[in-house]
């Protein structure tokens, strides 16, 4: 068996690019959602894009524009309606999420188009081309220097809302802009991972880490790290299983995420035994 057969092709070498260009954004990204307990906000987004796409195919804009028009929109009804009623956000969101993903799914039935379904629901990685690389590196490029200047005031706004009103910080800039990266994040993971598995990368990275360590900039590194080798080995792996790319990324996500709990379990017992007379 030649272990650089993956390398040999071009479509290979064009998922283990694009894998690269998603990494640093939604590894960041998935340690502020894991602070903030936005892990079903990160889903409902996820699967509300599906009728932005469908509409934008219809009147023949960029897919990736109806996606962040109807994700945005989705975050912004979510919080409309949690405001002014007294149904919790939680129970918003799920009623929300699976609102707009039913409607996708309505539209895409009654609209004639060539793109299949499941390239939407569970990505195409070995279908990216030249365009898709272009947005997913623009669009990780953006929302990973955003994280990057502003990761102190959103770590604050994350632990501390009122605290971070009082020294003056622009909440709503940092909500809402939160909410915006989450859309385009989710946009720059559509053609690889697609709407289904896209919230894998935007939880799980941000919940490995935060079972390893305590310190949030080593969390957003250990997050950064675990993601890009979780990528880059699914892919690789998934050449030789014959299993599909996305599917066999968050597989390594979910198994490094039950040995950090081990391992965090295991910490705790010795620290236990230790204090104990």
């Amino acid at each position: 068996m030649d272990w650089s057969s993956p390398f040999q092709f071009a479509f290979m070498q064009n998922a283990f690019l694009v894998v690269l260009l998603i990494a640093p954004p939604a590894a960041l990204l998935s340690c502020f959602m894991v602070l903030k307990g936005w892990s079903l906000m990160g889903d409902a987004i996820s699967h509300a894009t599906l009728p932005g796409i469908v509409i934008a195919y219809v009147l023949n804009l960029p897919l990736i524009l109806g996606a962040f028009v109807a994700g945005m929109g989705c975050a912004l009804a979510v919080g409309f309606l949690h405001r002014n009623s007294r149904v919790k956000q939680d129970t918003v969101m799920g009623v929300v999420f699976s609102g707009m993903f039913g409607l996708g799914i309505v539209l895409y039935t009654w609209v004639p188009t060539d793109v299949h379904l499941d390239h939407i629901l569970f990505g195409n990685i070995l279908g990216i081309g030249p365009a898709d690389l272009w947005t997913a590196g623009l669009v990780g490029l953006a929302v990973t220097a955003a994280l990057v200047l502003k990761w102190k005031d959103l770590m604050l706004h994350a632990f501390d809302p009122a605290q971070a009103s009082a020294i003056g910080l622009p909440t709503g800039v940092l909500h809402y802009g939160l909410l915006a990266l989450i859309s385009l994040t989710i946009v720059a993971t559509l053609k690889a991972v697609g709407l289904i598995l896209a919230i894998g990368l935007l939880i799980a990275p941000g919940a490995i880490a935060f079972l390893l360590t305590r310190q949030f900039p080593r969390m957003m590194l250990t997050a950064l790290a675990i993601t890009t080798a979780a990528m880059l080995g699914g892919v690789y792996l998934s050449f030789f299983l014959d299993s599909d790319p996305a599917a066999t990324i968050i597989l390594l996500l979910s198994g490094a995420f039950l040995l950090a709990f081990l391992w965090r379990q295991w910490r705790n017992a010795r620290r236990h035994a230790r204090v104990t007379p």
